[in-house]
């Protein structure tokens, strides 16, 4: 932070912390908090267009899974779950949801009689290709309040990062 700037609320939770426990390295708050503190940001930003289409984050996700397997825009719920990164008890709620609006239909695998095929209706694919644009659009204007320098050091520097956060553990005593 240059000198002169007013502080931020992490950094004036970092001082009281620094008075109060001087023992510790209270460093890692400053960039952990001001991540934390952003993704709530972004996250009220990115729910504004879900909210706008009657959708919740989860909705919208698996619509966009959904037509991101190209024609004939579908994928089994197992598949679904993995794409989403959410268990397949929560993915059967948002399907329910999607299906009773009318957006998403369910059928019987030809493969698998047991498996079930989630597939976009019409209505589907046209309400998530609107409201894609209009998030991507929403992604833009909150990327463009860096230069890009800044958008493009940043994302060198998160997926560095995450891949590093994301890496498999190595069991002990191997």
């Amino acid at each position: 932070m240059e000198h002169g700037e007013p502080l931020d609320r992490v950094a004036r939770i970092q001082a009281e912390w620094r008075r109060e426990r001087p023992d510790l390295d209270i460093a890692p708050q400053g960039v952990i908090g001001r991540l934390h503190r952003l993704a709530d940001r972004l996250g009220e930003e990115l729910r504004l267009v879900y909210d706008r289409y009657g959708l919740g984050e989860g909705e919208f996700d698996v619509l966009c899974a959904l037509r991101r397997a190209g024609e004939p825009y579908e994928r089994a719920p197992g598949e679904l779950a993995a794409h989403t990164m959410v268990t397949t008890g929560a993915m059967t709620k948002r399907i329910d949801r999607l299906e009773r609006a009318g957006l998403v239909t369910r059928r019987r695998s030809a493969d698998d009689q047991r498996g079930r095929i989630v597939a976009l209706t019409g209505p589907g694919r046209e309400l998530i290709d609107r409201a894609f644009t209009d998030h991507m659009r929403n992604e833009r204007r909150l990327l463009d309040l860096l230069t890009p320098a800044e958008a493009e050091s940043l994302e060198t520097l998160l997926t560095a990062w995450l891949s590093r956060v994301e890496r498999p553990r190595v069991p002990d005593g191997g």
